[in-house]
């Protein structure tokens, strides 16, 4: 049976049996408690040799919760001195503490971990301005991760890419294609890219907000004039700005899938697509004034870059191939 400490209601039970004259024993059995806990109980509630006070006992109780609190490992001297130089030489807080017990194997006081390490650093204003530009992302705040997915909620008639036809992963077809946003300064504006798994082909166009219908209505014309034979499933992300999938799915006859929540890896072309367009639209770039035809500049150019994986051809090549081939 767990410990468990007594309540103030019962701190008071105790004072009443007590100064009526009841036994130790008695009181425990009354309150179902051990008669070693109410012993140690009334010595605890004892203001110097005067009885058991439940008021006092309480009391103390509270001051003694607030001041038992561990030592942050991190107050240690040598520790903390091992951690600020290998913080200001770049070193992450799970390099760190995995190092750690490398350089000093017989040392159990010389241990953080990385939890630790990140804590100290986003609540201790003093850490914080040191070392947050040292960590790999520079954020003076956390970020919860996973929190977006789970402000979004559930998309609802989602259909999971676990039923996505086995030939899109193979990619022994065209036609498949994954979809995204990459979302400008101060998530104002956003540009939703598409990619055709097995030719690398991709269309982009920009949109003020993500807001679901603005969204669908961008899919749609990005890939209206896309012959129908060359589109036939599209994978989205579990972002909320694709809602409206079944509009999609209706306008241009093509099935839509979703990917397993933080998976970027079931859409890791469409991923690799967005970190091209970060060349021309680096982060902390305002997409508020950016223009259908500078999109479509930057869709050409990547486009026209010939690709090992293409044998050094072109997406726009294989893709005019595969039209015409599959028209004639």
């Amino acid at each position: 049976m767990s410990y468990q400490h007594f309540t103030p209601f019962e701190r008071g039970q105790i004072e009443a049996l007590h100064r009526s004259g009841e036994s130790r024993r008695a009181i425990a059995r009354c309150l179902g408690r051990a008669a070693s806990s109410v012993s140690r109980e009334l010595k605890r509630g004892q203001r110097g040799s005067g009885p058991y006070c439940a008021r006092y006992a309480q009391k103390r109780y509270e001051h003694n919760r607030k001041v038992c609190v561990r030592k942050a490992v991190l107050d240690r001297p040598r520790l903390r001195l091992y951690v600020y130089d290998k913080l200001t030489e770049g070193w992450s807080p799970e390099q760190i503490s995995g190092r750690l017990r490398r350089d000093f194997p017989h040392d159990g006081w010389m241990r953080v971990s990385p939890e630790a390490i990140y804590r100290r650093i986003y609540t201790d204003p003093k850490w914080n301005h040191a070392f947050s530009g040292f960590l790999r992302q520079g954020r003076k705040t956390r970020h919860k991760r996973g929190g977006a997915y789970q402000r979004r909620g559930p998309i609802a008639h989602r259909v999971s890419i676990d039923q996505r036809p086995p030939e899109v992963e193979d990619l022994s077809t065209y036609g498949h294609w994954e979809g995204d946003t990459v979302i400008g300064k101060n998530q104002r504006g956003a540009v939703v890219t598409l990619v055709e798994r097995k030719g690398d082909w991709m269309r982009a166009v920009p949109v003020p907000s993500r807001h679901a219908d603005v969204v669908a209505r961008a899919v749609i014309e990005a890939l209206a004039d896309v012959p129908p034979h060359l589109r036939k499933t599209l994978t989205f992300d579990n972002g909320s700005e694709f809602a409206d999938h079944r509009h999609i799915a209706e306008a241009l006859g093509i099935d839509v899938y979703f990917a397993h929540p933080y998976s970027a890896c079931e859409r890791a072309r469409n991923e690799n697509a967005n970190g091209l367009l970060r060349q021309y639209l680096p982060k902390k770039t305002s997409f508020e004034d950016l223009t259908k035809q500078r999109v479509e500049s930057i869709a050409d150019a990547l486009n026209n870059r010939p690709r090992k994986k293409q044998q050094f051809r072109t997406p726009n090549e294989v893709f005019y191939e595969q039209s015409v081939a599959l028209e004639v």
